[in-house]
């Protein structure tokens, strides 16, 4: 028997609708992560995260639309951490080589979602989900216009989205083979892409900031 006002006696508190939904988020990312996309139930959500599988599908609809949720709320989070990065940057080359240390690192701490997220899986669950990954894309060429824009403001906007389209492609496939070492930190394999990308960048620069 508990005594009058002991916690036993109390009803458990709620967990807020934003807290639960990122605790879902999180677990069905682990989840993903070890088994893949194909090879996750539902029921492997719900059961890890202590709750009912309808209310997976009240939240998120569909095990698709879980991924996509994953991915939006991953891509939300490298959009946040790039542009951050290049935050007081004196030259090109500095604000460069800092959003790909964030963007590497950022692959880095989701290691294992990193590489399903890209390695097509995730476009075999669903158009949602293919086309959530090719928005995270756009986002990145969007955040690097706006970035080379800011030192090249004279610059055509086409070379602009060129240099970006150039250096996104290159941060995916690096990235894909990074998250893969054993013994390898996000600012050696910046350095790797700084000398595959730097020499065609500057002579973009050169062309369209002469003083510079």
């Amino acid at each position: 028997m508990t005594t009058a006002g002991s916690t036993a006696d109390q009803p458990r508190k709620r967990m807020p609708r934003a807290e639960r939904e990122r605790q879902m988020l999180q677990i069905a990312e682990e989840i993903f992560s070890e088994r893949g996309y194909l090879a996750t139930s539902v029921d492997d959500i719900a059961e890890r995260c202590g709750v009912s599988k309808p209310m997976i599908y009240e939240y998120f609809g569909s095990k698709e639309g879980l991924l996509v949720a994953c991915i939006r709320a991953a891509r939300a989070e490298l959009a946040e951490v790039t542009t951050k990065a290049a935050v007081g940057a004196n030259t090109p080359e500095e604000a460069l080589r800092r959003g790909l240390r964030a963007f590497l690192t950022f692959a880095d701490s989701h290691r294992r979602a990193w590489a399903l997220l890209l390695s097509g899986e995730a476009a075999a669950a669903g158009p949602a989900a293919a086309e959530e990954v090719e928005a995270g894309r756009r986002q990145q060429v969007e955040i690097d216009v706006m970035l080379f824009r800011s030192f090249l403001p004279d610059a055509p906007q086409r070379a602009l989205e060129a240099a970006a389209q150039v250096v996104v492609g290159a941060c995916e496939r690096l990235s894909l083979w990074y998250v893969a070492q054993e013994e390898m930190g996000a600012d050696e394999a910046a350095e790797y892409l700084i000398m595959s990308l730097w020499h065609g960048l500057s002579g973009l620069i050169d062309r369209n900031n002469p003083s510079g």
